[in-house]
């Protein structure tokens, strides 16, 4: 599993190490690790190490120092490496006479752009994982520099201007394309809109694992989601499986039923009672699927409920999620279903309950505009579960997932942008359900839903993909179960 920190618990655990270790090890430790991804990422792009032009961008912090002593190893090693010092009176000391002594050599500001226009990599040491508020202006030049450059950018333990903890971007800041990170992940790393100014994350391991507390942000791998995923025994038939409900769809968007019966016949549960207005289309396409016409109530007995894609707002529609939210399994509301909740509905309920908005859906559940979910998506799924007293699945560029009182916030680290496509949230809520069925605790159902779910729209897509539908999604789900176990 793949964790992330906040910056104080990094701090607290770089003194603990510190306190133990000679003096400068562990930014010489850094540095050593820093270097050589950067001769890496030199040769991938097919160029020599000696004589490469590389220029750091460099500030007050201990980022700057890691900077200027990888400079200072690319240097003695042939590079031709300049520091642009934008703070020169609080540049790290150290660090800045190890890069002279190395043969590098600095530069001013002014004279950034002019460098950087030549470069064949750049480092980004402007500010530290404590920065906040965005580029400071006399910076912002040289980022945009950098960026349309033809040098690779590598940012030292996150893009300059991005908050570390949350993720966060409310200024200019770095564009990187390689983020290389000391001890532990920063939340910010994980999660947009500073992730997609991240590039490609690489950690190095300095020693901090022993000193580190809880963290806030954790994302599954293959092998975590390989140990949840239920499978059936030799005692199993189709009811101990699980079955799973979906009231969705009606007269107007009977394909939102479709879609959601669809993604529930892949989650891992036996059998699937559908009830609703597009009972017909759903048999059309999977008659495998146990239809009433009559109310959730009277559908049979379930293990879990899903409720809302393509739902309506009627009288009918209303009734439906009220007798699903009376219910005592675990209930999943998505699309429609959420324009119909209150925080009381849910969190006087005695099963769990799953939430799955996208951020325009949270920002009505909110009372917020759109945009402000979009920029503080931690802030968003947390309050949305402390509000609700639910398991809340965030969608998005980000996916999200939170429980109150149930650890870190997981984040998604599969999908791809061609899965923002009409109904792939219906296929996402009803795969949810069917997991939440077998018995998966809610939080561990909606992060698992969402790793194949993305897995499974970069099956369907392929390299360097293309456009996909919903239901081509729903389709490659058991290609992506598959893959995990691989």
């Amino acid at each position: 599993m793949r964790v992330a920190h906040r910056v104080d618990v990094v701090r607290a655990a770089e003194a603990a190490l510190i306190s133990r270790s000679p003096d400068g090890a562990l930014m010489r430790r850094a540095a050593a690790g820093l270097a050589a991804v950067c001769a890496d990422v030199l040769g991938g792009n097919g160029q020599r190490l000696y004589g490469a032009r590389v220029v750091v961008l460099t500030g007050s912090g201990d980022n700057g120092g890691d900077a200027l002593y990888a400079a200072a190893r690319l240097a003695r090693r042939g590079a031709a490496a300049t520091a642009v010092l934008l703070n020169p009176d609080r540049a790290h000391a150290a660090a800045l006479a190890d890069l002279r002594a190395a043969g590098g050599r600095t530069a001013t500001p002014e004279e950034g752009p002019a460098l950087l226009a030549r470069a064949d990599l750049v480092l980004d040491g402007i500010i530290g994982i404590g920065g906040k508020g965005g580029l400071r202006p006399d910076a912002v030049p040289l980022a945009a520099a950098a960026r349309d450059s033809r040098a690779a950018v590598i940012a030292v333990d996150l893009p300059s201007g991005v908050d570390a903890d949350t993720g966060e971007v409310t200024g200019d800041a770095v564009h990187a394309d390689v983020t290389v990170t000391f001890g532990t992940y920063k939340p910010g790393l994980l999660i947009d809109p500073a992730a997609s100014l991240v590039g490609v994350p690489r950690l190095i391991d300095i020693g901090l694992a022993a000193d580190l507390g809880l963290p806030e942000l954790e994302a599954l791998q293959h092998a975590d989601v390989a140990a949840l995923l239920p499978g059936p025994s030799g005692e199993s038939d189709k009811y101990r499986r699980g079955v799973v409900g979906v009231v969705a769809g009606s007269e107007q968007y009977p394909g939102a039923a479709v879609l959601a019966v669809s993604g529930a016949l892949r989650g891992g549960a036996g059998a699937v009672r559908y009830v609703g207005r597009g009972g017909g289309a759903v048999l059309a396409r999977h008659p495998e699927t146990l239809v009433s016409t009559g109310s959730p109530a009277d559908a049979g007995r379930v293990q879990a409920w899903v409720v809302g894609p393509g739902l309506g707002d009627s009288a009918e529609a209303r009734s439906a999620v009220a007798q699903v939210l009376e219910s005592d399994v675990p209930v999943l509301v998505d699309a429609d279903g959420l324009r119909l909740l209150t925080p009381e509905a849910v969190r006087g309920r005695s099963a769990p309950t799953v939430l799955t908005p996208h951020a325009g859906e949270a920002a009505a559940l909110l009372g917020r505009a759109r945009e402000d979910v979009e920029a503080r998506r931690l802030a968003a799924v947390r309050e949305l579960a402390e509000t609700f007293g639910a398991t809340v699945l965030l969608k998005g560029s980000t996916t999200l997932i939170d429980a109150p009182g149930q650890g870190a916030v997981r984040v998604n680290p599969t999908g791809t942008a061609w899965l923002a496509t009409a109904g792939s949230g219906d296929v996402l809520s009803g795969l949810t359900g069917s997991l939440l069925a077998t018995g998966l605790a809610p939080r561990d159902a909606a992060s698992v839903a969402a790793y194949l779910h993305g897995l499974a729209a970069r099956h369907a897509a392929g390299h360097p993909g293309a456009p996909i539908a919903a239901f081509d999604v729903a389709e490659a789900v058991p290609s992506a179960w598959r893959g995990v176990h691989a």
